[in-house]
């Protein structure tokens, strides 16, 4: 999976990394364990896509948490009208064997949507 910086993160990396991996200013490895029960939509396929969360988490780091509600609205929205749905179990089509989108795109489609709500190209 090539990420959107242009390089191939390790194997390590949680697709729910990405976003995060963009704007935070972590280590690799506190940022790791920061959003390590983030990924498989918190490890039991029935929660938020990781890769969302991780958009969410970085909208609040970009806006020093003013607004950032209605922010995670607008980027909520946008990611599902890219994906056709959050919950990673819908998204990966279980129990309906249609997938909507996979972890690398729903990853592209969280990115997109946070710079398109925060006005980032």
């Amino acid at each position: 999976m090539e990420n959107l910086t242009g390089g191939t993160p390790p194997v390590r990396y949680l697709p729910c990394v990405v976003p995060c991996k963009l704007y935070f200013s972590l280590d690799d490895e506190t940022l790791m364990k920061l959003t390590a029960g983030y990924a498989a939509g918190m490890g039991c396929l029935e929660a938020t896509c990781g890769a969302l969360i991780g958009a969410v988490m970085t909208a609040g780091v970009l806006t020093d948490g003013a607004g950032t509600p209605r922010y995670s609205k607008e980027i909520l929205a946008k990611f599902q009208q890219k994906c056709g749905a959050t919950i990673c179990r819908e998204l990966k089509g279980v129990g309906t064997g249609k997938v909507l989108c996979e972890c690398p795109e729903c990853v592209r489609n969280a990115v997109l949507a946070l710079g398109e709500v925060m006005g980032i190209e």
